[in-house]
């Protein structure tokens, strides 16, 4: 197989679409408002990609495999468009070929402030929010992880910054395919990834429940099974995320092509300052629900 091109990142849908134009719309008003108001405005990307995505599309050509193939802005090249324009932005992927796409796109824009970060990305988020001083700053953080890659102490410091505004993507999907239906499947490796995440064990007693029954030999067969669906996972998790943040926004549900349930996209002020994050909410919020709409008008 030929190799892709170097910037071809293939992925993404409808909820791919509204994620991001949900994250560019509140980019926008951030820089609007706070231009004046800080000597630095920063955006940070702890799972930046390549900075554009490639989406086929059926062509719709009746009784041919043809596909049409688009070329669009990811998270990275939609946050150097914004204007006005962020002072420093940092981009970090674990994949070098993503990496490397990073960079090119950095050359591409020599006038601004890009530094490209590769290796594990909360590793590096956790180590580019220790070692500066956030005085003066306010930025947002876009958390788009691959799976569910995000510990719960990532997000502590996080919030101890008191200057990040952070859109984080939280894997439903991947939380309930952890969460095995009988609790006698849920291994080590499983309990350990939720918890990890949430940062709070508690989940598992909250989340399944004994069932008794007999067998065809009159034995009582007792066993505990998850009685928590999709929707109480989510609501774990916002739970969750209101006990650390001073305020949440969402979540809005993204749904796949087939209208399941996959992700919730979370907005999450660190500033303590009711001022702040009650106007930051109020934009996040007037977003989201936009967001909703034009999601519901496309199933």
């Amino acid at each position: 197989m030929a190799d892709r091109p170097l910037g071809e990142h293939e992925f993404g849908g409808v909820s791919t679409d509204l994620k991001l134009s949900i994250v560019e719309g509140y980019l926008r008003a951030f820089t609007t408002a706070l231009r004046r108001q800080f000597g630095e405005l920063v955006y940070i990307d702890a799972f930046a990609g390549t900075g554009e995505r490639t989406v086929r599309r059926d062509a719709g050509v009746f009784g041919s495999d043809a596909s049409e193939v688009e070329h669009l802005r990811g998270s990275a090249k939609i946050a150097i468009d914004i204007e006005p324009a962020f002072d420093k932005l940092t981009f970090v992927d674990c994949e070098p070929r993503h990496c490397e796409a990073l960079r090119s796109l950095q050359a591409a824009n020599p006038g601004r402030n890009i530094t490209v970060e590769e290796g594990d990305a909360t590793e590096v988020l956790d180590r580019l929010l220790a070692r500066r001083s956030w005085a003066g700053c306010r930025g947002v953080l876009f958390l788009d992880p691959y799976g569910m890659s995000v510990p719960w102490e990532t997000l502590v410091s996080v919030r101890k910054t008191e200057a990040l505004d952070t859109w984080y993507l939280v894997s439903l999907a991947g939380l309930y395919r952890q969460a095995a239906r009988d609790r006698a499947a849920l291994t080590d490796d499983k309990r350990a990834a939720i918890t990890r995440m949430l940062g709070y064990p508690d989940w598992e007693t909250e989340w399944y429940r004994s069932v008794s029954q007999y067998t065809l030999f009159g034995e009582l067969d007792e066993r505990e099974y998850r009685a928590a669906d999709v929707r109480t996972i989510e609501a774990t998790v916002t739970a969750r995320l209101k006990s650390l943040f001073p305020a949440v926004g969402g979540p809005l549900t993204l749904h796949n092509d087939r209208g399941h349930p996959m992700s919730s996209l979370f907005f999450l002020p660190s500033n303590p300052r009711p001022a702040a994050f009650g106007l930051a909410t109020k934009i996040a919020s007037h977003i989201l629900k936009a967001g909703s709409s034009s999601q519901r008008r496309s199933r």
